[in-house]
């Protein structure tokens, strides 16, 4: 039985001296993140919150455990706050800290938030919903020098652990006990992906598939204890996959010391100071600052040999300019989402040299055709959808219908399709196009956003661009362009398609560039299509 709760407290059963958090100026060992996180669900389980119903019954939009909101930035206790929460069989879930009060009170009442957990900084806004979510009868705050008062009625994190016992574990947690991931929300309203923890850690939290915690336990003690930092927030899945990969071959997980926004120069010399030995970075939006960092500081990075990145794009010429600062790394791109898990890496480096949108398949993962009937042969040339079979989640929470249509069964078999389109090269590698979410039709044709962000962004001139579909009398949709240029650097529109259509065809370039100081992303990196909407309609008065 793989319970993430289980797995931990095992792992820290053979190396409970051995680093498992580092943020800032404080060392956790195993042993001591196993006393906190037994405290915290001591302290959950006080307040009444835990599993109300077993798995067997519920159906896999539904529920039967408490949820728990971790409002909170990067550091020790988000992901103390997962293995607590855990450990009292309650539900962990990610909350976006840039979330505005109407999106923050729709995720609480989709989630049924019973319990919050978070930085005194969000306490003002936390006061603002507090009365419309009666639900969530315990709120734990935790201290980060915003000057923010404790919120009436509210518990203080450290204190609250300090007076909870480390009790031990119950002993009914559960390979069915849930895993929740809340989608960002970058092109609609944000959904709830429930998974078993048996599933999501074969899926998502471990690289190979260790048969018994016992095996766990002995690859844990006889590695060396890998040390990675995983730059993007924790509310993103991408970088507390990362951690807990890294936990599960008894690891360390570093924490940079500037948590609310991207500062390359932090990210280095954390790495630099505490020997990281992997860095999990979102794409280009990490990989252009990273790499300028680079250009303007030396370093000493010698204990690193890996850079993984998922969630957005990163293009091929980043990726060289990163191998040639670094000769000595590989970069890995991974590609997955919350409703699948793992699906397909690129592996880059000095010798082989880089690639963007190429990708090896995974076990248990293919292309669909079109109409979902049948699974499509290499060099088919046909796009479909990307699909796995066997483990994958449950549902989304209280949406019976998405989760039909994102989780359908054909001929018998059951596959996760959360949106992607791609096709199979003829040998048998991945071309992923982009997600249909964001798929514009122009004139009749169906072009990719994302194809066309790629493209654009082998202009040099190019820091950041995103790109959107906008109202067109003649077209029905317009690929329109919004674009962030290098400083200083001055580009025609013309010298962008130029360089565009070396790469994709002429019906596929932005018909409107909208010109901006700075691209805004979500804060894991990822394409906020949302904001790039509303800032082409107000360019463009529509």
């Amino acid at each position: 039985m793989m319970n993430l709760a289980l797995i931990h407290e095992a792992i820290a059963e053979v190396i409970p001296e051995r680093e498992c958090i580092v943020f800032r100026d404080r060392r956790f060992s195993w042993s001591e993140v196993t006393d906190r996180t037994r405290r915290l669900a001591d302290l959950l389980r006080a307040h009444d919150l835990g599993c109300r119903r077993e798995r067997a019954g519920l159906r896999g939009w539904e529920s039967g455990q408490d949820h728990v909101a971790l409002y909170l930035h990067n550091g020790n206790e988000y992901l103390e706050g997962m293995l607590g929460a855990f450990k009292a069989r309650c539900v962990p879930f990610n909350v976006n800290y840039r979330y505005v009060e109407e999106e923050l009170l729709y995720l609480f009442e989709n989630a049924d938030a019973r319990a919050v957990i978070y930085h005194a900084a969000f306490a003002p806004m936390l006061e603002k919903i507090r009365d419309q979510i009666p639900q969530a009868r315990l709120l734990i705050q935790v201290e980060d020098g915003s000057g923010h008062a404790l919120l009436e009625g509210a518990l203080d994190y450290e204190k609250a652990l300090g007076a909870a016992t480390p009790a031990p574990l119950p002993e009914d947690l559960s390979a069915d006990d849930l895993y929740i991931l809340y989608t960002g929300g970058t092109t609609g309203m944000p959904k709830g992906v429930l998974w078993r923890q048996e599933e999501i850690f074969y899926s998502a939290l471990s690289s190979k598939l260790p048969p018994s915690l016992a095996s766990i336990q002995e690859r844990a003690k006889s590695g060396s204890g890998i040390r990675s930092l995983p730059a993007p927030p924790f509310m993103h899945g991408a970088a507390h996959w990362v951690a807990f990969n890294m936990w599960h071959v008894g690891g360390t997980v570093l924490v940079q010391s500037e948590v609310e926004r991207l500062n390359p120069d932090d990210i280095w010399s954390t790495l630099e100071r505490e020997k990281g030995n992997t860095l999990a970075i979102v794409g280009d939006a990490f990989a252009r600052p990273l790499i300028d960092q680079l250009r303007a500081k030396h370093y000493d990075l010698s204990s690193l040999f890996m850079v993984t990145s998922g969630g957005a794009i990163f293009t091929a010429s980043l990726k060289q300019e990163l191998l040639d600062l670094l000769p000595d790394i590989r970069i890995l791109d991974a590609l997955g989402s919350s409703e699948s898990g793992a699906q397909a890496t690129h592996v880059s480096t000095r010798e082989t040299g880089a690639s963007t949108g190429n990708f090896d398949l995974g076990e248990n993962n293919m292309v669909l055709s079109e109409d979902l009937s049948r699974i499509l042969e290499p060099g088919s040339d046909e796009r479909g959808w990307l699909a796995r079979e066997g483990r994958m989640p449950l549902g989304y929470y209280k949406d019976e219908a998405k989760t039909l249509q994102t989780f359908p069964t054909v001929g018998g078999v059951r596959y996760s399709v959360p949106g992607d389109r791609a096709r199979l090269e003829q040998d048998g590698r991945l071309k992923l196009l982009g997600r249909d979410s964001v798929t514009i039709n122009s004139g009749g044709e169906k072009i990719f956003a994302e194809e066309v962000e790629l493209a654009l962004k082998h202009h040099a001139g190019v820091y950041d661009c995103v790109v959107c579909g906008t109202p067109s009398e003649r077209w029905g949709s317009q690929v329109t362009a919004i674009v962030q240029l290098r400083e200083g650097e001055e580009v025609s529109e013309e010298e962008l398609c130029a360089t565009a259509n070396e790469h994709i065809t002429r019906y596929k370039l932005p018909k409107v560039f909208v010109f901006v100081e700075k691209i805004v992303r979500a804060p894991s990196g990822k394409a906020d299509y949302r904001w790039a909407r509303q800032i082409a309609s107000e360019a463009l008065g529509l």
